[in-house]
């Protein structure tokens, strides 16, 4: 029977929970960058035709 390598399998679980922190961030990054881009195809028209008025 071999000897389990402790170090090795705490470096498995270090990368993995670093994988899923990055995904995470990742993701809610691209939901800022949809929320914003909603944000801002909301108030373009609005500020367009105030800028074509004078």
């Amino acid at each position: 029977m071999a000897k389990p390598n402790y170090n090795f399998q705490k470096a498995e679980r270090e990368r993995a929970k670093t994988r899923k922190k990055q995904e995470k961030l990742k993701r809610l990054e691209e939901e800022t960058a949809k929320r914003q881009a909603e944000r801002v195809g909301e108030t373009d028209p609005d500020t367009s035709t105030d800028a074509g008025e004078p």
